[in-house]
């Protein structure tokens, strides 16, 4: 069978958002606003199996996005904290939660970060509203054509 086709998304159409509860850490991706808060409660109380991955700091700067970096709270984060890599299309991974902490990481020189490896189907329940997992499954779908 075709991997892309093992690959794609159905709707679920009794699909709620897991609660969010105000001071949750969110993730804003356009439409695909991830409850971070969520994530980190589910991958340590082992209900989210997130595979780890040993980032190389150098390299993944020459092939990822380097956001816009608030240069007041890159002074407060800790580089020893665990990243999110979020599988946003299949085979790409985006930081998703600690993009300051691989800026951070970058500048002082330190080779690596440890993070977490989410897979695309993993994300589903983190979606904050509805219509961002709608359109999460229709552009992951459109990706895997």
């Amino acid at each position: 069978m075709n991997l892309s086709k093992k690959r794609y998304l159905r709707y679920n159409e009794n699909y709620v958002p897991l609660p969010s509860y105000e001071g949750d850490e969110i993730f804003p991706n356009g439409i695909f606003n991830f409850n971070i808060s969520r994530m980190m409660e589910y991958i340590h109380s082992g209900s989210l199996r997130a595979e780890r991955e040993r980032i190389e700091v150098k390299r993944w700067f020459t092939t990822h996005y380097r956001p816009t970096i608030n240069e007041d709270h890159i002074k407060t984060v800790d580089v020893r904290k665990t990243v999110i890599q979020a599988e946003i299309r299949p085979g790409i991974y985006s930081i998703i939660d600690g993009n300051h902490r691989m800026e951070k990481a970058y500048r002082a020189g330190v080779p690596y970060m440890d993070s977490y490896k989410l897979q695309g189907e993993q994300l589903i329940p983190f979606f904050l509203e509805e219509r961002g997992y709608k359109a999460f499954v229709d552009y992951w779908n459109s990706k895997l054509n």
